[in-house]
């Protein structure tokens, strides 16, 4: 018996369901937030911006300030594109504000 022989009934087409494997969203890449060391800017500011832009507690802050001294450069976090360089250039402006050439820059994540 067909549709057409019986009119008070319709067909639905049939759907497919998507199983999970269908469905997978690729995660953004992430980038870091480097401090790089310079001879100028004092520690203490460097202190007070790393806790100021990236939330760092006292201890934290002097410690990525050091590893930066020592080194030449610290990563400090890891971000989304967007909020990285969002945060590096918060911290740079910070820097050139206050007269100092304190430079953050971002890198992607390998």
């Amino acid at each position: 018996m067909s549709p057409a022989d019986n009119p008070g009934t319709t067909t639905k087409p049939r759907t497919r369901t998507r199983q999970k494997s269908d469905t997978k969203v690729a995660r953004p890449p992430l980038w870091k937030v480097i401090l790089l060391n310079d001879d100028y800017t004092p520690r203490e500011f460097v202190v007070q911006v790393l806790k100021a832009v990236f939330r760092l507690n006292e201890s934290q802050a002097y410690r990525v300030m050091m590893t930066a001294h020592q080194k030449g450069a610290c990563v400090i976090a890891v971000y989304t594109r967007d909020v990285a360089e969002t945060k590096a250039k918060e911290a740079t402006d910070l820097g050139k504000m206050n007269g100092y050439p304190l430079y953050f820059t971002t890198e992607r994540e390998e």
